[in-house]
């Protein structure tokens, strides 16, 4: 989480976008334009979202301490056919979903973090460790010389699931969300940001768990007497490493540390998604270029006619589909902040927006570098 100071006053810039929420409004202005970008973004991404869960969470109870996976994007249905769309690249680019899996393996936070540093975990991977390695002298052998390396995946394969799991509850709420629209029930920003804090509100204390089977034989890895949970041990942390931090793209932002082009903080890291410059996305190597494209193949009929109208057709779509996306992200981060903050926004009451202020004014300053000023 944010380590800013909390009595920390807003950028005057964003004086305005603190009286939006605070009169019930979000981070990002209500427009129909606005309107009609995000919930169809976010009826592709559902879309998305679905095949991204499925194969992460494939991979963490199936291809559990596999060395060379070189199967597992085929969540266990492998065809010649599937071989070659796969070389072929067409197909769903589950890169990605690794990608922020990875982000959060890498910044860590939140219960599921600490409790992979606990004796706890460290035990259970080591039983299940001993049962995958039981009759494999290879695995057998690597584990002897290299004691730590099976243990690190087990940590590894744990964000597949943890990250499986916070997707399947998105997935349907974006794509309940398209479906509410449709029948006229979504008509402003605001009825978005309700619509998602009300899906995280309800899964917010459904128990995050997972296990794996060895051999006729299940491990649990994280039990249900760890206490973790959905919004505060997946979903928080899950916003934090990729909305907030995620990493620099090669190629695109120096990595030059001595000359202070990345922070020496870590949690002043401001590369994700609500950071991200969208006119790279197309270039090679670039990991949003691989959710855009995929985003591209299922765009209801309304979004793409209204990218068409727009600006240079399809020619930049990659792009438009970039803003549209951080633009349905900002909705997503104000609906979890109306969930975190320790009363509503709207309050009138002199102390409780005392205590809001100083749960939302260090939020406020971190989105004051961000794009959001681009997408007014």
């Amino acid at each position: 989480m944010s380590v800013l100071i909390p009595n920390k006053k807003v950028e005057p810039a964003f004086a305005a976008v603190k009286e939006r929420l605070e009169e019930g409004g979000a981070l990002l202005p209500d427009s129909p334009d606005n309107l009609l970008e995000v919930v169809g973004i976010l009826k592709s991404y559902g879309v998305v979202l679905g095949e991204y869960y499925r194969n992460l969470t494939y991979v963490s109870e199936n291809q559990f301490l596999v060395v060379f996976p070189f199967f597992k994007f085929f969540n266990g249905s492998f065809s010649l056919n599937k071989l070659g769309r796969h070389w072929w690249h067409d197909r769903i680019n589950f890169e990605f979903a690794e990608y922020c899996m990875k982000a959060m393996f890498w910044h860590g936070g939140g219960g599921l973090d600490a409790y992979l540093d606990s004796e706890d975990f460290q035990g259970r991977a080591k039983a299940a460790i001993a049962a995958k390695v039981k009759g494999n002298p290879i695995m057998t052998v690597l584990n002897g010389l290299f004691p730590d390396f099976l243990p690190e995946q087990v940590r590894l394969l744990t964000y597949y699931s943890a990250l499986g799991y916070f997707w399947s509850f998105m997935s349907p709420m974006f794509l309940e969300l398209s479906d509410r629209y449709d029948r006229g029930e979504i008509k402003s920003i605001p009825d978005v940001v309700r619509h998602v804090q009300d899906g995280l509100v309800a899964a917010a204390s459904v128990p995050y768990t997972y296990k794996v089977e060895i051999k006729g034989k299940d491990y649990e890895i994280v039990p249900a007497s760890a206490n973790l949970s959905f919004l505060m041990d997946t979903a928080v942390p899950y916003v934090e490493a990729v909305f907030f931090r995620s990493f620099p793209f090669r190629g695109t932002v120096s990595y030059n540390a001595q000359a202070h082009q990345i922070s020496t903080e870590i949690s002043q890291f401001n590369y994700g998604v609500l950071y991200a410059d969208p006119l790279p996305v197309g270039g090679a190597g670039i990991p949003p270029t691989l959710l855009m494209q995929d985003m591209r193949h299922y765009l209801p009929e309304y979004l793409q006619k209204f990218y068409q109208s727009g600006d240079r057709g399809a020619e930049d779509l990659l792009v438009k589909i970039c803003l549209s996306f951080q633009k349905s992200m900002f909705c997503v981060t104000t609906a979890a902040l109306r969930g975190l903050a320790p009363h509503p926004f709207e309050t009138k009451d002199p102390q409780e927006k005392e205590v809001n202020d100083k749960f939302i004014n260090p939020w406020l300053d971190r989105l004051s570098r961000s794009r959001l000023y681009t997408l007014q």
